[in-house]
């Protein structure tokens, strides 16, 4: 239950500059929770080794036709479908274990759910990597061994991450990373062979797939788990600590809705669009949890107004607790869904629900309106603790009648006791929820305490004056929202961006081997011009200078200048290269762009253990920017670049943006594209 590091690493290690993990990991902390997740991870490799047992017993039958071997097959198929289901039962002890993720420091509070962290298993992105830099990019894949090994040893460290804001932001920033190497390295008409694999966290089933949409989606998912273990581990105790909580509710409820509604159709149980919505319940519900606790924290003072207020807020939470467990009973998340979760948001839809009748007991009993008391003010908030008052009864009537307020109190207090009951006998029903003690201990206290209300006012006539408690109406000071996830904040450096600009430089576009040229400027005159910005580009280029003799074509990209890549190079810093060659001549590099066929389309075969075999239809938008505008006048050349006469011409031409494959016209300038854009663009079809 208590987090016991190991012994602190040697001094040199725990520099910054020189650290021996990834911030935000710590792969040796033997904590519960790390405990956890290596039990989680060896039940799901027990889980899969059942499975394909139960595939093979099943292909078995259906090919046998010797009655014995069938009688054999259907004996081990029993065995086998038992043992996967005393697995399965195991997981789900494990996803119930609360008591692991919970702050150390408190004690007597309901424990809440937190999610655990998906498994995977290990990839090796070299091979396929260094093939494809050499075969597309026409580089030395060799000189890319640095930034192959960051890229594994970020994945690594993220399946260990540390449970705070700086695993958090590991997380992240792997998911950013993704964004650069999908659009690098993965083009949508082919398939890299570079399997993923990665286990579902509800069942132990293991989805594989060879495209990075599993892969964004289940680094999602665990941002999200990230997030519940954080407000798990919070000090509900303190302000700050219950303010922490309900902020990461909240995150957790904003990435997992982010996935849902960004990756639709994942082969993943625990990533489908029905479990998705359910733990996006749980989240707010759990937060609006806190927000009650917050109110409760500093104590409930024994005031009229103030009972009102924390009676419509327990109201709240047993309200969301009630929508929450009806979602988690509905076909087909129920037969994935935990049964302890189901039951321990019954649990709670009824705790909370008895401490609002409670709290309206009290407000009825134990005050009396006395004269100068504000009546408007006590009349309007008894009005707005109901829908409707009982039959016969009217807010200021009851508030002026003592006996009528008194037995109104009590019908509250039979009422509360009565949902006591029942949430005590829902938590004795499931044995996951019967061996936490603290759960037990809040549960027999806030019943033991109804009963005794109840005891000191029963009458012996109470069965002739028995009046119908009312629901009391739901309201909160602070309504709980979904926190989109802040990508943005998150700063991320391409690991490959001395490949040249995205916005080039991608897997879904093709272009010639860098051809050399050798030429000499005639008289500080070129021959073309120069425009785009990083990569820079051949314009206006005469057909019969040097260098149009010598092999550049009118679009090449320049690469490089006396074997200085200028690849992210400006205008103006090619320009330098170019005066600083000298009367020995030019040695350029350049590519071309080739025409790539549009309106491609790439089936992405999903495999999933134990489960059919989905395909996902991933299509390439192209829009309509590369045709030509017929109607649009091309302005007239200019002069041929020279170093002194033609400066200003050159400058105005050299703020042109990179133009499209068969495009002569210029083009309205755009930006570098976020790897958000392309994330979303694409993963929405998956």
């Amino acid at each position: 239950m208590t987090d016991a590091l190991l012994p602190a690493p040697p001094q040199a290690l725990e520099k910054e500059s020189d650290s021996y993990f990834r911030k935000g990991c710590n792969p040796l902390a033997q904590t519960g929770r790390s405990r956890l997740q290596n039990q989680r991870a060896a039940l799901n490799q027990q889980i899969l080794k059942a499975v394909r047992m139960r595939t093979g017993a099943e292909n078995l039958l259906k090919v046998a036709t010797n009655q014995k071997v069938r009688e054999q097959v259907r004996l081990e198929l029993s065995f086998v479908n038992s043992d996967l289901q005393m697995l399965k039962e195991e997981l789900e002890g494990l996803n119930i274990s609360v008591g692991v993720y919970q702050n150390t420091e408190e004690a007597f509070t309901v424990p809440l759910i937190p999610l655990g962290l998906k498994e995977t298993k290990d990839v090796d992105f070299s091979v396929i990597l260094k093939d494809f830099i050499l075969e597309h990019y026409s580089e030395d894949s060799y000189l890319y061994e640095d930034e192959i090994a960051d890229l594994m040893d970020l994945r690594q460290a993220c399946r260990t991450p540390s449970r705070d804001e700086a695993g958090v932001e590991l997380l992240m920033s792997y998911f950013i990373q993704l964004g650069f190497v999908e659009n690098r390295f993965f083009p949508p008409t082919r398939q890299m062979g570079i399997l993923f694999t990665w286990y579902d966290s509800l069942t132990g089933v293991p989805v594989s797939q060879q495209n990075l949409l599993l892969e964004k989606a289940s680094i999602l998912f665990n941002i999200g788990a990230l997030y519940t273990q954080i407000g798990t581990r919070c000090n509900r105790r303190t302000q700050a600590g219950l303010e922490g909580a309900v902020d990461a509710f909240q995150r957790a409820a904003g990435v997992l809705n982010y996935l849902k509604e960004t990756f639709t159709h994942t082969p993943s149980y625990d990533m489908s669009p029905a479990m998705l919505s359910v733990l996006v319940k749980m989240m707010l519900a759990q937060a609006q949890e806190n927000v009650f606790e917050k109110i409760c924290l500093p104590g409930i003072r024994n005031e009229f107004f103030v009972l009102v207020k924390v009676a419509q807020e327990a109201a709240k939470v047993g309200e969301v607790y009630r929508q929450l467990h009806t979602a988690m009973s509905q076909a087909p998340v129920k037969e994935n869904i935990p049964y302890s979760w189901a039951s321990l948001a019954c649990v709670k839809a009824h705790h909370y629900g008895a401490l609002a009748h409670y709290f309206a007991a009290t407000l009825l009993i134990d005050h009396q309106l006395k004269p100068g008391a504000d009546e408007d003010h006590q009349e309007k908030c008894l009005s707005q603790l109901y829908d409707h008052m009982p039959e016969g009864l009217t807010p200021l009537a009851t508030l002026k009648n003592i006996h009528q307020r008194r037995q109104l109190g009590k019908s509250h207090v039979r009422r509360a006791v009565a949902l006591h009951e029942e949430s005590v006998r829902e938590a004795s029903l499931c044995k996951k929820l019967r061996n936490i003690e603290v759960l037990q201990e809040v549960l027999s206290a806030a019943h033991r305490r109804s009963q005794l209300k109840d005891a000191q006012l029963r009458e012996d006539d109470d069965l002739l004056d028995l009046i119908e408690a009312p629901d009391i109406v739901s309201k909160t000071e602070q309504e709980v929202e979904i926190i989109l996830p802040q990508f943005s904040k998150v700063t991320v450096t391409d690991f490959f961006q001395k490949l040249g600009p995205l916005s080039v430089f991608s897997a879904n576009k093709r272009w010639t081997p860098p051809r050399s040229i050798h030429f000499t400027a005639e008289e500080g005159d070129l021959g073309f011009t120069l425009r785009g910005n990083s990569p820079v580009q051949v314009h206006f280029l005469d057909p019969h200078c040097s260098a149009a003799l010598a092999g550049a074509k009118e679009g090449d990209y320049i690469v490089s200048i006396q074997d200085v890549d200028c690849k992210w190079l400006t205008v103006s810093e090619v320009m330098r290269l170019l005066k600083a060659c000298g009367q020995d001549g030019v040695d350029m590099k350049v590519v071309s762009l080739l025409d790539f066929t549009s309106s491609m389309h790439s089936k992405c075969a999903t495999y999933s253990v134990g489960m059919q075999k989905t395909y996902s239809m991933i299509c390439l938008a192209i829009g309509d920017d590369d045709k030509t505008d017929k109607t649009k006048k091309i302005s007239k050349k200019l002069s041929f670049l020279s170093w002194g006469t033609n400066k200003n011409r050159q400058k105005s031409a050299s703020t042109l943006c990179l133009p499209s494959v068969g495009v002569a016209r210029p083009q309205v300038k755009k930006k570098l594209p976020s790897p958000f854009s392309l994330l979303n663009s694409d993963s929405s079809l998956y």
